[in-house]
């Protein structure tokens, strides 16, 4: 089938969209493949959604190939499963509740792990029926608070998820493997470099997670790399191994002094080290030497919240998203006035660790970063206005109740595996792996028959693709400042004829090219527009993106035709007779 643009329903913009923040939100709006029907919620135009077809497709082949059998469940759920799974509660304000006319409650899936394995529950009895691998392609639901991105982070998208379903750990960890093999042939053919770092499972839960993400300078997730071994981390998942303990005999007993004029770290390590009663006498206090403590407030799943202390090395901040990975369900936010007004023993700036602590005056829970170790010597808040604490030995002179990551994570970190260095990159995940184990098929009491005849419970695992993210995805790796450039393989036209002139010759030509790659297989978009000019005919086609260009034009008259590679900008002319051959080597290959 030829698309026209004369009939297609197609309206290109000039002017990027007021609410577009990076370049693949704006070229998709401009480029007529998707419009924005609320935050977060967009309508597929007919190029839009041929691309997301042409994405799907190839999702579903590696799927198909790999042996997994593809389903369709509803988007619209009961809420026993969920409730019964713990996460109708988990789920927070991200999961999209309502009632039916009879006063049940439903939601929108945000995913399908109950519904997949209540399935396989109706009709799997033996062991026999295993290992299973089962996938749906469906749109999925959640309420982001802040929307963003255009595709990248919505509050509708397309996901590819699949399910595994084994006798034992054995079988897991076969059916894992597959699963990731499958996932590195798909973003191969989609033309995506990506890198798999481990990841935090937070609504997922299991023992092992792995994510999938390209590499661009707009993504949401931050990653680390290591330079000496083939260590790969979202930094909300970087490990930092406990700190060794050290001897303190010689350490002095703790003193608290004065302060003042001490706003930042910097300040307070150069007025300890300006004064020789003050200063270490083994090197200088270094800002990796104090200890911040920060005070959150955390909402529990069903209700409930309680104050946390966060202990980190002065040197760093507390990352936020990282804390939240290591606390979900549970949600955060910083403490109010109110919440410090509760608490007078609290001063702020000034908060230290003898206040601190689940049996300490606060009645706080104290968690601190691994680095903070028995024997490690700390200046810290006195719990005072303009006065600290100096040689503070963790394990002498306090006691956390626990530890936790929650740390920033900095370029040339040392690597919790070799202890190489880290290098960080910006990414957008295109797709998250995960070991469930058996939190579902518990929940959900999931059993079969092993070869002894006893019931044992199947062990899951979990995969996901976002669809409509990766059209996305592609489009923030494959564009310029004059418009998108799809590799051909998603691309909604392997071919854009562009037919301009005053007369009807160009426009015949360029309906025979069409006609006769279109039989041969070469999808084909043709700008047949009489009323447009050249110079709109040739920006629509460049801000569009199909991977060639063919201009039937004013070199008709000669014989000749344009061919344009919307990639590298090289042109060039062909004798009319020659161009319908030339396109179908040049779409075989790519």
């Amino acid at each position: 089938m030829i698309l026209r643009m004369s009939t297609l329903f197609l309206r290109t913009l000039r002017e990027d969209p007021a609410d577009a923040e990076v370049p693949s939100h704006r070229l998709l709006v401009r480029a007529g493949y998707i419009r924005r029907v609320a935050p977060g919620i967009y309508a597929w135009l007919p190029l839009g959604w041929q691309t997301h077809l042409n994405v799907e497709r190839i999702i579903r082949e590696e799927m198909d190939a790999a042996g997994f059998q593809e389903i369709h469940l509803p988007a619209l759920l009961p809420r026993e499963p969920y409730e019964r799974s713990g996460r109708w509660t988990e789920y927070g304000d991200d999961l999209f509740k309502l009632k039916d006319r009879r006063g049940q409650d439903m939601l929108l899936g945000p995913t399908h792990e109950e519904m997949f394995t209540l399935m396989v529950k109706d009709l799997v009895s033996s062991y026999r029926d295993l290992p299973l691998s089962i996938y749906q392609i469906q749109w999925k639901f959640r309420d982001e608070p802040r929307p963003r991105a255009g595709l990248l982070r919505g509050r509708e998208f397309s996901m590819k998820d699949s399910y595994s379903f084994d006798i034992d750990d054995e079988g897991l960890a076969r059916s894992y493997a597959k699963h990731r093999e499958a996932y590195e042939k798909t973003f191969q053919r989609l033309g995506l470099d990506y890198v798999i770092v481990k990841a935090m499972s937070g609504a997922m839960g299991g023992s092992l997670s792995e994510e999938f993400l390209t590499p661009c300078d707009v993504g949401e997730d931050t990653y680390v790399k290591c330079t000496s071994c083939d260590y790969a981390s979202n930094t909300e998942a970087v490990e930092v191994p406990p700190a060794e303990p050290q001897p303190y005999d010689n350490v002095p007993a703790p003193r608290v002094v004065d302060t003042p004029d001490t706003p930042t770290i910097e300040s307070l390590v150069a007025l300890l080290n300006a004064d020789e009663k003050l200063r270490r006498d083994d090197r200088p206090w270094q800002a990796s030497d104090t200890l911040k403590n920060v005070i959150v407030k955390v909402s529990h799943p069903g209700g409930g919240s309680e104050l946390l202390a966060i202990g980190v090395p002065g040197d760093r901040e507390v990352d936020e998203k990282r804390l939240a990975a290591q606390l979900y369900p549970s949600t955060l936010e910083p403490a109010t006035d109110e919440d410090f007004a509760a608490h007078p023993e609290l001063v702020r700036g000034y908060i230290g660790p003898e206040v601190l602590g689940a049996n300490k005056p606060a009645g706080i829970r104290y968690l601190v970063d691994p680095r903070v170790g028995t024997g490690t010597r700390w200046v810290t808040g006195a719990n005072q206005p303009d006065r600290h604490v100096i040689d503070l030995v963790a394990g002498r002179d306090f006691e956390p109740d626990g530890t936790i990551l929650a740390a920033e994570v900095r370029e040339s970190d040392p690597c919790p595996r070799c202890g190489g260095s880290l290098t960080m990159a910006r990414g957008v995940e295109i797709g998250h792996i995960f070991a469930l184990g058996r939190k579902y098929a518990e929940a959900l009491d999931l059993k079969v028959l092993d070869e002894n005849g006893k019931q044992v419970t199947v062990t899951m695992g979990s995969y996901g693709i976002g669809v409509s993210r990766l059209v996305a995805a592609i489009a923030e790796k494959n564009h310029d400042e004059k418009g998108l450039i799809w590799p051909r393989a998603v691309s909604p036209a392997d071919v854009h004829i562009v037919a301009t002139g005053k007369t009807d010759e160009p426009f015949e030509v360029a309906e025979r090219l069409a006609a006769d790659l279109d039989a041969r297989g070469i999808r084909v978009l043709l700008d047949d527009r009489r009323s447009a000019s050249p110079g709109e005919k040739f920006n629509d086609a460049d801000l569009i993106g199909v991977p060639t260009i063919v201009v039937c034009g004013r070199r008709i008259v000669d014989g000749k035709i344009e061919v344009k590679d919307r990639r590298t900008s090289e042109r060039i002319d062909l004798p009319i007779d020659k161009v319908a051959d030339h396109l179908v080597e040049v779409c075989a290959e790519s």
